[in-house]
């Protein structure tokens, strides 16, 4: 029986936080209880200052709970790229940057005692073409020499050491990747956040930020909160209330299968090394196994925002999708669907920084369980006056012309992509 609903959420154990009134005053309101916001909040909170996070539905509600659960290194852009647009020195440290926001998640899940399956399993990207495969071999090389990270080439001959497809043309595999299972580890941020003596407001809409000079007034569904600082982690879900935020942030959904368990033979087959995996194409794939064995098979069945309705027709899209890279899989029943929205500058970069005199932390394009994590900490870290080292502060965060926050445009960019899979 197909569920549309999140297999994630049920892993959970019961996680209540009581409802309590708004405080008139904090030092800090965080809107977003995702992974940035909470992050953010537990180090404020940890610092002694009162922090009150303020979330339109439940803690993790968003794309926290809905990914693929991939703790990666590196970012939406290649290293060449990045190279050329920010050059050696800063490309380095935006690097360096994803391989540490690993190590903070893998702490964080330490020192917090979070119970969410964390583990330092590597990640394995498939090339869909033989052209995709040299690229792989030139980002390794420059990788090596730039950087002094090393990754492993697989070529197709040896890629069932890897993955049990035929589908692809070798490919890449990084160790330092980690996966966890998502739910349990914001779950686990926010709990931590709260005994740390954050106080967290489910079910509260920010609806409008209003500065007052030395303070801000937030206006939510169920009050005012008066606030010396504001920051904003709302990624795909950015609304209105941030107007400036949300006129540089484009929601793209992506949408998630969850089989039914594999035997153990099978899921040797077609996972060996228990990889986080995900292809070459623009309209990628991503795949990986659960901790109890299933395909986990997710990908851009549409462009658009999750609704119902298009998260029901996601469901034949990838087990279409899910049977070309796995055959073997055709009579295994899918038994979950769901989507969320994936928050993408138009730069195809993260972003932290003040905006209309608020901090933000945003636009992961797909590497949001680390960087989100990560950049929560660091911009709540400069909120407290630590001098931190963070080489996306200063980053031109670029407005998207005639964009006012509804992304029309989404199923043109979703043609030119599947049409740049087809010819390049």
């Amino acid at each position: 029986m197909l569920i549309e609903s999140n297999y994630w959420l049920t892993t959970l154990k019961p996680a209540i936080f009581p409802e309590t009134p708004l405080p008139a005053k904090v030092d800090v309101a965080v809107i977003g209880a995702g992974f940035s916001g909470l992050s953010a909040a537990l180090t404020l909170a940890k610092a002694g200052l009162s922090v009150a996070v303020l979330e339109a539905e439940t803690i993790g509600w968003g794309a926290s709970s809905r990914n693929g659960g991939m703790v990666l290194t590196g970012m939406k852009l290649g290293l060449e790229t990045l190279i050329q647009r920010y050059g050696k020195e800063r490309a380095r440290r935006m690097f360096a940057l994803s391989l540490a926001s690993i190590a903070t998640v893998e702490e964080i899940v330490r020192d917090e005692n979070i119970d969410c399956a964390f583990s330092r399993c590597g990640h394995l990207e498939m090339a869909w073409k033989p052209s995709h495969f040299d690229s792989y071999a030139r980002a390794a090389e420059i990788m090596e020499r730039e950087l002094g990270h090393s990754v492993r080439m697989i070529p197709r001959a040896e890629q069932h050491a890897e993955i049990g497809s035929d589908l692809y043309h070798g490919g890449l595999v990084d160790e330092v990747s980690a996966g966890l299972n998502p739910a349990q580890f914001v779950m686990g941020l926010g709990q931590a956040a709260a005994k740390a003596g954050a106080q967290l407001h489910e079910k509260t809409r920010v609806l409008q930020i209003e500065s007052l000079g030395a303070e801000f007034v937030v206006h939510t569904a169920r009050g005012l909160v008066r606030a010396g600082k504001v920051f904003v982690g709302t990624s795909g879900y950015t609304g209105r209330a941030t107007p400036s935020v949300q006129k540089r942030i484009i929601p793209i959904g992506s949408y998630i299968i969850a089989t039914a368990p594999l035997s153990g033979e099978l899921a040797r087959e077609v996972s060996p090394r228990n990889r986080m995996i995900f292809d070459s194409k623009n309209y990628l794939y991503y795949f990986r196994l659960t901790p109890d064995n299933r395909m986990l098979f997710g990908g851009r069945a549409a462009f658009l925002p999750e609704t119902p309705s298009s998260v029901r027709d996601s469901a034949p899209i990838l087990r279409q999708g899910m049977l070309q890279v796995y055959p073997q899989l055709k009579d295994v029943p899918v038994e979950y669907v769901w989507g969320g929205s994936l928050d993408f500058a138009s730069d195809l970069m993260p972003h932290a920084g003040v905006l209309d005199g608020y901090h933000h932390a945003i636009g992961y394009a797909g590497h949001g369980v680390a960087f989100a994590t990560q950049l929560g900490q660091l911009v709540a870290e400069k909120m407290l006056g630590r001098d931190v080292e963070n080489p996306l502060d200063g980053l031109l965060f670029p407005k998207i012309p005639l964009y006012n926050g509804t992304p029309w445009f989404l199923p043109l960019a979703g043609a030119y992509y599947k049409l740049l899979d087809l010819i390049t």
